[in-house]
């Protein structure tokens, strides 16, 4: 029987040391699929999620990984890699789908409705998304500044906003990933001390890919967890207004 949540989330350890025990491959792409759910910024999906279960591939990942025990030990790999690169195609994704939608249920969704939110993904996502070499993204950021004098505007619109963008995205689907992981008691581990572009070079992944973290999977040994969880006070980090 899966865990709750919140027993999930209270279950879910960053584990070091795996025991030898495989995982059901399967099970793994389940909770890699509870990822694909995560929120993300317009729902352009700029992911991937590369499951490593080839072992001698997992063997060349290792000293990418720095030699952890967190990769050396796990029995699955998972690579959480950005796609900012696919934005385009992701957005046209969703026109194809929102026009879909709309014809379906022309009562519910009007045609005022289909033009606004087809004119976000044709015309505002270009215009934060579209680069030439960061020069575009500094000309944008500006003029966004100046017209922040007068009302409320969104700010993140240099290439390294867009890139900040990505990266938070597929860390809700990671965490989505992990927590789903927890509910079935598998075990994981984030890595982020890791050598991405070797591990690019290794996977074959585009240049306009970035490598997010690397995920180790398995079933947690004695000796996995290194300390007692530690957490600042609460009050300390929780504000209310």
């Amino acid at each position: 029987m899966e865990k709750t949540v919140s027993k999930a989330i209270e279950y879910r350890r960053s584990i070091r040391i795996f025991k030898d025990i495989d995982l059901d491959i399967n099970k793994v792409k389940n909770c890699l699929f509870n990822a694909s759910l995560a929120p993300n910024s317009s729902n352009l999906q700029l992911w991937e999620f590369v499951h490593i279960v080839d072992k001698e591939i997992m063997k060349k990942l290792f000293p990418a990984c720095m030699n952890q025990n967190a990769a050396k030990t796990a029995n699955q790999l998972v690579v959480f890699v950005t796609r900012k690169d696919l934005w385009k195609s992701r957005a046209k994704s969703n026109i194809d789908f929102l026009n879909k939608s709309f014809d379906e249920n022309p009562k519910v969704n009007t045609e005022k409705r289909r033009k606004t939110v087809l004119f976000y993904y044709k015309s505002l996502v270009p215009t934060l998304y579209t680069s030439f070499f960061g020069i575009l993204g500094y000309i944008r950021y500006f003029i966004f500044q100046i017209v922040g004098l007068f009302r409320p505007i969104y700010r993140q619109a240099r290439l390294s906003d867009s890139r900040i963008v990505a990266h938070k995205s597929i860390a809700l689907a990671a965490q989505n990933f992990m927590i789903s992981m927890a509910a079935i008691d598998y075990d994981t581990c984030p890595m982020e001390g890791t050598d991405t572009l070797r591990i690019k070079k290794i996977l074959n992944l585009p240049s306009g890919s970035e490598i997010n973290m690397v995920v180790g999977c398995g079933i947690r040994s004695e000796k996995g967890i290194y300390n007692k969880r530690f957490r600042v006070p609460f009050d300390e980090v929780y504000s209310q207004y």
